[in-house]
């Protein structure tokens, strides 16, 4: 059997070895964040397009993105003395801006995906607290910002997380690559362990790894860890929790959805993302195109004089209920999910699936 022996970040300890993902546009705000926390895994808050959420109009949305996330992180540690991290995309247009915001916070940690960080974001911060995770879909991407970080800025990330392609939202793989046998997850950890193991040395530091994508139940998380995994980082199944920060009828898309509802659409930020689809999204797999006017370039790679319809405006709309005008992101598994619980029960239910497959 293996032991839960939480998770050891440096001088970072969580009771449990789960981390929450950070789900973009407001679905993983304080509340989820701090629920999670509260119950000894590290709860995430998203600082993905929380432009679109901007309700001032006196404020513009540039200032509105980093308003919010500074708000939702005061928040989020007003109410719990748990540990509190991050996501923010190499991606965005205010990401240097944000990393800062989260280390001025004093956030645990943060986690960097959408993009390869080869420009360290921190190294003049000093000598910090807050720890840097990276997160990346093969062992090459990882392998390639490490030694990068090693020659350029003399330091490595504390962790890595591995996403695999059964994620929701944004994948870091090519469409037709999402179904290649090699991008199994279970392939991708044993492969990323491999990668970090010089630099475990090296550096003298633990350098966890941690698994995601399509990890739902406390069976898969023993599974990953049996691997190697030092923890796993779970979303989907967060979503359909009381705390999670979305509308009822965000929660209720996943609650209702069949496993032929999930699928892939390509995302004008020209990426991949699995989505639960509906009428909008089959307009827009159609051809259908959604006249906008973007106030601000939220995405450094989105063309938004081109973009057949506003990714961040879609996502608000679907996270405040207008399923009309918007989408969910879902995971792979989205569609085991048959009701909406509270945080703790969520993760009681978790930890108990792990004691027993683990058992056994």
């Amino acid at each position: 059997m293996i032991k839960n022996n939480g998770l050891k970040i440096d001088d970072l300890h969580s009771e449990l070895p789960i981390i929450q993902g950070g789900m973009g546009i407001g679905i993983s705000g304080a509340n989820l964040a701090a629920a999670v926390a509260e119950e000894g895994a590290i709860g995430v808050i998203s600082s993905v397009g929380l432009c679109a959420l901007n309700t001032d109009p006196n404020m513009d949305n540039k200032t509105a993105s980093k308003e919010i996330f500074k708000k939702e992180i005061r928040r989020a540690k007003s109410m719990t003395k748990g540990i509190l991290g991050v996501n923010i995309m190499v991606a965005i247009s205010d990401f240097d801006e944000l990393v800062n915001i989260a280390v001025n916070e004093k956030v645990d940690l943060i986690i960097i995906g959408g993009g390869l960080p080869l420009k360290n974001p921190v190294r003049k911060l000093g000598n910090i607290k807050t720890k840097i995770l990276l997160k990346v879909s093969s062992a090459r991407a990882a392998n390639l910002v490490f030694k990068y970080w090693e020659k350029n800025h003399s330091n490595i990330p504390d962790g890595v997380v591995v996403e695999g392609p059964l994620a929701g939202g944004h994948l870091g793989f090519k469409p037709d690559k999402i179904d290649d046998p090699q991008n199994r997850l279970e392939c991708l950890i044993p492969e990323v362990i491999q990668a970090v193991i010089p630099f475990r040395n090296k550096f003298k530091k633990d350098i966890p790894v941690i698994a995601a994508g399509g990890i739902y139940t406390g069976a898969d998380m023993c599974k990953f860890m049996k691997l190697g995994a030092n923890a796993v980082k779970m979303a989907t199944r967060f979503v359909a929790t009381n705390e999670c920060d979305a509308g009822n009828e965000f929660k209720q898309a996943y609650v209702n959805c069949k496993k032929e509802d999930i699928g892939i659409i390509q995302s004008p930020v020209g990426l991949p993302g699995r989505v639960i689809m509906n009428d909008f999204t089959r307009e827009i797999v159609a051809g259908a195109r959604k006249p906008f006017n973007c106030p601000w370039q939220c995405l450094k790679n989105c063309n938004y004089k081109t973009a057949p319809y506003c990714i961040s405006t879609a996502l608000a709309n679907a996270k405040i209920g207008n399923l009309k005008e918007g989408f969910v992101f879902a995971g792979a598994n989205a569609y085991m999910v048959d009701k909406i619980i509270s945080v703790k029960e969520l993760i009681k239910n978790i930890m108990q699936e792990y004691n027993m497959a683990c058992s056994m």
